[in-house]
C-alpha cells in the first residue's frame, strides 16, 4: 500500500495478540495505534485476567479497557485441536503475533515460533518473559515487582536509610511492551528487505537493566553503586525536590550555567564564586549547604510564586504533581493526552492512546475496548469463510 493511501503507518498489518495482562496487551495496543488491525485472542468464557480487574465502570474493568483499545476480540480456546486448527488458519495471514506465556508453554501448545514459521515464514513472532527465552533463569515465573527485585532498580530507589523501594508504578511491564513494540516495527522493516520474519524475544529484566542508564554509567566506569538518594541525583547538584511555604518543587541544576542563573535568581550570585560551589562534582559535595541557601529562598514563597522567577530565568523546575492534576491540565488537553470513547456498556471512558504525534497520521485510532468475543464470528467468517451452523456447532463444544 503506499504512502499515500493511507494516514497510519501500520494500516494493513495484521496482528494476533496472544497475550494477556499488562507487558503484550500494551505492545500490541501501541500497533494498533499505528493503525495495524489487532486480534485479541482470548479463552472462551473467561477471557484477559485482566477483564476482572478493579476498579469497574459498569462491570467494565478499566485496566482492561485502556490496554486493549481498538482490538478485536476472538474468543479461541487453544487447548483444543480445533482451537489450534483456527489459529494456525489465522497465523498464515498474519503478520504479526505477540505472547508473553512463560517460556515452554507455547511449545506445550504448538505454537512456539519453530512450529509457525513453517506455517508462516513472513510472521514476526514476539515473545515477552520476564528472563527471556533462554538463560539459567528463563523458567522463573514473573511479575513487574520480581523484575524490579532483581533489576537493581529498587537498589537505587528510596531514602538513604530506608529500605530498597519499588517504583509505584508497573515500568517494568510497560518499558518491556514499548521495546517489544520497537523490536516488531525493526523486524517488519528488515521483513521488507529478505522476505522472512523472525523471533523478537524480550526479556523484562534486560528491558529493566537498560532504563538505569546513570546508575550503569558510573557502575561501567569502574564508580560504586550510588545507593538510595531520595530525590537526589547522583551525578549533579542541586537537583532534588524542595521545600516551598505551601508544599514542594523540583529544582534541577545540571552544568555551571544553570548554576549562575540559580545563584542570581535566589539573590545570591556570589556563590559562584565559593569553592564549595564551583563545578558540578563539588556541587554534588555540598549538596547539603545549597539545600540550606535555596531553602532559606523559598521559605516565604508559594510553589506558583517561585516557579514563575524560576521559569523567567529559564531554571527547569516543576511542581510535584499528582497524576490528576497532570491529566487536568490545559497542557494535557492541548496535547490530546486523553480521547473519550461511548462504550456501549461502561458509557463514556477516557483512553489514553500512545503518545508519539506524527506529522504523517491524520486519521484518530479505533479506541473502541472490545467485550469478550465481540469480533468471534465476524472474524472467522471472513477469514477463516465458516458458516453460521458451524459456529454454533464450535460454541458447544466450547472451541470458540
Amino acid at each position: 500500500m503506499s504512502a499515500s493511501a493511507t494516514s497510519r503507518p501500520l494500516e494493513g498489518i495484521k496482528v494476533l495478540d496472544l497475550s494477556r495482562v499488562l507487558a503484550g496487551p500494551y505492545c500490541a495496543s501501541l500497533l494498533n495505534d499505528l493503525g495495524a488491525e489487532v486480534i485479541k485472542i482470548e479463552m472462551p468464557g473467561k477471557g484477559d485476567d485482566s477483564r476482572d480487574f478493579t476498579p469497574h465502570v459498569k462491570g467494565e474493568s478499566t485496566y482492561f479497557m485502556l490496554l486493549n483499545h481498538g482490538k478485536k476480540s476472538l474468543t479461541l480456546n487453544l487447548k483444543s485441536p480445533q482451537g489450534r486448527a483456527m489459529l494456525e488458519q489465522l497465523i498464515e495471514g498474519a503478520d504479526v503475533l505477540v505472547e508473553n506465556f512463560r517460556p515452554g508453554v507455547t511449545t506445550r501448545l504448538g505454537i512456539d515460533y519453530d512450529a509457525v514459521k513453517k506455517i508462516n515464514p513472513k510472521l514476526v513472532y514476539a515473545s515477552i518473559s520476564g528472563f527471556g527465552q533462554h538463560g539459567a533463569l528463563a523458567h522463573k515465573a514473573a511479575y513487574d515487582h520480581v523484575i524490579q527485585a532483581m533489576g537493581g532498580i529498587m537498589q537505587v530507589t528510596g531514602w538513604a536509610n530506608g529500605e530498597p523501594t519499588r517504583v509505584g508504578d508497573a515500568i517494568g511491564d510497560v518499558v518491556s511492551g514499548l521495546y517489544c513494540s520497537w523490536g516488531i516495527l525493526a523486524a517488519l522493516l528488515q521483513r521488507g528487505i529478505t522476505g522472512l520474519g523472525q523471533h523478537v524475544d524480550v526479556a523484562m529484566l534486560d528491558a529493566m537493566v537498560s532504563m538505569q542508564m546513570v546508575s550503569l554509567t558510573q557502575l561501567l566506569g569502574g564508580m560504586p553503586l550510588a545507593g538510595r538518594l531520595g530525590n537526589a541525583h547522583p551525578i549533579s547538584a542541586p537537583m532534588d525536590s524542595y521545600r516551598a511555604a505551601d508544599g514542594y518543587l523540583v529544582i534541577a541544576v545540571a552544568n555551571d550555567s544553570l548554576f549562575r542563573r540559580l545563584a542570581q535568581a535566589i539573590g545570591k550570585p556570589e556563590v559562584v564564586q565559593d569553592a564549595r560551589f564551583a563545578t558540578d562534582p563539588q556541587r554534588l559535595k555540598h549538596q547539603y549547604e545549597l539545600r540550606v541557601l535555596i531553602e532559606e529562598w523559598l521559605h516565604d514563597k508559594t510553589v506558583d510564586g517561585a516557579l514563575a522567577l524560576l521559569d523567567a530565568d529559564g531554571i527547569p523546575a516543576a511542581p510535584v504533581w499528582g497524576l490528576d492534576q497532570l491529566l487536568q491540565s490545559p497542557h494535557a488537553a492541548e496535547r490530546g493526552l486523553l480521547h473519550q470513547v461511548m462504550h456501549p456498556v461502561a458509557g463514556e471512558i477516557s483512553i489514553l492512546p500512545q503518545p508519539v504525534k506524527l506529522s504523517g497520521m491524520k486519521q484518530i485510532p479505533d479506541l473502541m475496548p472490545p467485550q469478550l468475543g465481540e469480533h468471534t464470528r465476524a472474524i472467522l467468517s471472513a477469514q477463516l469463510g465458516l458458516s453460521s451452523q458451524e459456529m454454533d456447532t464450535l460454541t458447544q463444544q466450547g472451541v470458540i
